[in-house]
């Protein structure tokens, strides 16, 4: 078996990959790696090398690739996944260097550490100029409870700091074991003196640190970020440090990298580092071992752990589970948007012969869609479950002999608020939502939906279209259902009725707004499908 190492690998790894009996191993580098794609069984990178459809067409033997790190930009996963090779990356390897610089940061706006360095280098002495604060019994708060926020909780909490935290996808017992208190992102916003935010970058995370919310923040409120550049809009950024809203914040990735000159350099109270959050001697080393170590099982014994695309399968069994995974995942989608609180227990119900199939592949999907709205680690068929039960989740499966199709999916989502549900089957080969809380309603899990639930009293189907209108929003289906009178537990109130419109653009919260003018209507949510 041939291993091609084609960028630098902690030499501990490369000694293991040695030791395993009848394995060949290629060091190499990114410039003559190719040389020996032809008929290696494994590939080592970092981010230097790019793994392209063109790189995996050159390497047909090829079985895995391995990242020592966590982002996988630089691999094709679409590609590696048509081609049959599992991706691996080591997603918490680098967890506590992230996490040590987070609160170096943080240190170095309280005591303006690079400016009062900079002037005393420059032969000045200006101890007055640079009058600090303690960490101590400031409020802390941590936006991404995942394997890095975790640390930075710890590791604040020695410095006697108030912590609050704010993850949708954290259970209240989680963050109870955690020592702190889940709370919405605006109520840590107005709280937090210190805001640090550890999520992933995702469509509803992009530019979430905006104008809109640093208004919502107290005065002299300072932020972290050493996660990714695109989580904060730097124009509006400077504009609340530039005014004083904002006493400070502290960058490790920017919108563009390298960001040169930028204007927020120009702001007194920014610390900016080159990307170097995670950059530490023991982190290289503990992703190198432990990536080697994962490629070493998987090559031995079929055992994929931190593998961030879909397993390979057989065309036949893809051919008949694949329509129901892409109903699970969307089903649970769906529900991640429309659930109220934070969740603990997630459900997954087959009926009918569906629930006698391997219903891994289900199930892992369901939990992915649930996941994916804002997870520093991507959520998918293969480590949907590892995810959810390193977040504190309880994952149920039941099986039932009927349902109003022959065969059907129904995900619930137990939340501290209560419990959500939706089912859906699969229709001429696609996916279709067929009930939502109880209630029969028929609709595509596609494009931009939006979802309501309202009194059911005359008025309020045209209200919401003319509303729709008026704002220049095309509706493309509207899908109405309604509660059934024997399950109506409210005499003398009305119906419960439910209403999933397709539209062509994404609702605007200004027209969500005019939407409520209308007292029968209870909550809107809105989900958008890739």
């Amino acid at each position: 078996m041939k291993i091609l190492v084609a960028e630098p690998l902690a030499p501990a790894g490369v000694e293991l990959l040695r030791a395993q009996p009848g394995w060949n191993i290629v060091i190499a580098d990114p410039k003559t790696y190719e040389a020996d794609l032809a008929d290696a069984d494994a590939l080592f990178v970092r981010s230097a090398v790019k793994v392209t459809k063109q790189v995996l067409e050159k390497a047909p033997r090829l079985k895995v690739v391995g990242r020592a790190g966590v982002g996988v930009d630089n691999v094709d996963l679409d590609a590696a996944t048509s081609a049959g090779v599992l991706v691996m990356n080591t997603p918490g390897g680098n967890a506590i260097s992230v996490a040590e610089h987070t609160l170096a940061l943080m240190l170095s706006m309280a005591r303006s550490i690079p400016d009062a360095s900079a002037s005393t280098k420059s032969g000045k002495w200006e101890k007055k100029k640079f009058l600090g604060n303690e960490l101590r019994g400031k409020t802390l708060g941590v936006v991404g409870l995942g394997s890095i926020g975790r640390e930075v909780v710890r590791r604040a909490k020695a410095f006697e700091m108030s912590i609050v935290g704010h993850d949708p996808y954290v259970s209240s017992q989680a963050a109870s074991d955690l020592g702190i208190s889940l709370v919405t992102l605006a109520d840590l916003y107005r709280r937090s003196d210190f805001i640090t935010v550890h999520v992933g970058l995702t469509p509803e995370t992009e530019h979430m640190l905006n104008a809109a919310a640093f208004a919502q923040m107290k005065p002299g409120a300072r932020i972290v970020n050493c996660a990714r550049g695109e989580l904060v809009h730097e124009k509006d950024l400077l504009a609340a440090l530039t005014s004083g809203h904002l006493a400070g914040a502290a960058l490790d990735v920017f919108e563009k990298e390298p960001p040169g000159e930028a204007p927020l350099f120009q702001i007194p109270g920014v610390v900016a580092t080159p990307h170097i959050a995670g950059s530490t001697e023991e982190a290289q080393e503990i992703v190198g071992v432990r990536i080697v170590e994962q490629v070493v099982q998987y090559l031995n014994g079929g055992v994929a752990l931190n593998a961030v695309n879909m397993p390979a399968m057989s065309a036949e069994q893809f051919r008949t589970l694949g329509p129901w995974a892409d109903l699970a995942e969307k089903l649970g989608f769906f529900l991640s948007h429309i659930a109220v609180g934070n969740p603990h227990t997630i459900r997954i119900i087959y009926s009918a012969k569906l629930g006698e199939n391997n219903t891994q592949l289900l199930r892992n999907a369901g939990i992915a869609g649930v996941l994916s709205r804002s997870l520093e680690q991507k959520a998918n068929v293969v480590n949907a479950m590892q995810i959810a039960s390193r977040r504190g989740f309880t994952v149920v499966e039941r099986r039932e002999a009927r349902s109003s199709y022959t065969e059907s999916i129904r995900i619930e989502i137990e939340t501290d608020s209560g419990i959500v549900s939706a089912e859906g089957a699969v229709i001429l080969n696609r996916p279709r939502l067929t009930q939502v809380e109880g209630i029969a309603c028929e609709a595509t899990l596609t494009g931009h939906l939006m979802y309501s639930r309202n009194d059911d009293v005359p008025g309020v189907i045209g209200f919401v279209g003319t509303v729709l209108g008026k704002n220049g929003i095309n509706i493309a289906n509207f899908a109405l259902g309604r509660q059934e009178l024997a399950t109506h537990q409210k005499p003398g109130h009305p119906l419960t009725a439910i209403s999933i419109v397709e539209i062509d653009q994404p609702v605007p919260d200004s027209v969500v707004k005019q939407l409520f003018e209308n007292k029968a209507i209870r909550y809107i949510h809105r989900v958008t499908f890739a």
